[in-house]
């Protein structure tokens, strides 16, 4: 007997439902994609990092949104949650409710085991947005940042950053930020690695 095909949502249905739901869903190729709850350190890191960012671009004409502002990859289909992100300049949106943006600048995911993966494939989409010049992976259980800059070229350059001492660098923004800030409270002593089985579920690709 036949089996019937999963019904694909199309992007105005995915808004429609998503705008109505108590919980988050990213959206990829007709399929919603439920959010997990974060942990208290994924939390903190995510608040110190906005804070700071906040701190930093005051009266200047870049905006931080929180993991509420979602944002649709328009080459791709994409839509997504990160957990912060900057937009500059004028802000384009999908539509009148200006609850899906357009055009970040730069976008940070805090990396938790269980998303790790999923936060990087939408690098791959990422990298579509025109206007897009930084993505920043944060782990969460150790001090440790993956910072992607766009070059001229369109490819893109990776740094590690690591330790008390590191400091995050957006030139783009002209915003610079140390991990010690990034981390506070978080429960981390600086220079600690996690386990190698651990690494290895961050750095899946």
């Amino acid at each position: 007997m036949a089996t019937a095909a999963k019904h694909r949502l199309t992007a105005q249905e995915y808004r429609a439902l998503e705008r109505k739901a108590e919980t988050r869903s990213e959206f990829i190729d007709g399929e919603m994609f439920a959010m997990a709850g974060g942990t208290r350190r994924h939390s903190l890191i995510a608040a110190n990092l906005i804070g700071e960012l906040r701190a930093r671009l005051k009266g200047k004409t870049c905006q931080v949104f929180t993991s509420d502002m979602r944002i649709k990859v328009e080459a791709t289909g994409l839509y997504a949650y990160p957990d912060a992100q900057v937009a500059c300049g004028r802000l384009r949106f999908e539509d009148s409710l200006e609850d899906v943006l357009l055009n970040p600048k730069v976008i940070f995911e805090v990396l938790s085991p269980s998303t790790a993966t999923w936060d990087r494939g939408k690098f791959s989409h990422y990298q579509q947005i025109e206007s897009l010049t930084d993505y920043v992976l944060v782990w969460q259980d150790v001090w440790l940042l993956e910072h992607y800059t766009r070059q001229q070229d369109d490819t893109w350059r990776a740094e590690v950053l690591t330790g008390a001492k590191a400091t995050l660098s957006l030139t783009s923004i002209k915003v610079r930020v140390p991990l010690r800030e990034i981390y506070s409270n978080a429960g981390l002593k600086a220079g600690v690695l996690p386990p190698e089985q651990f690494t290895a579920t961050y750095l899946k690709r």
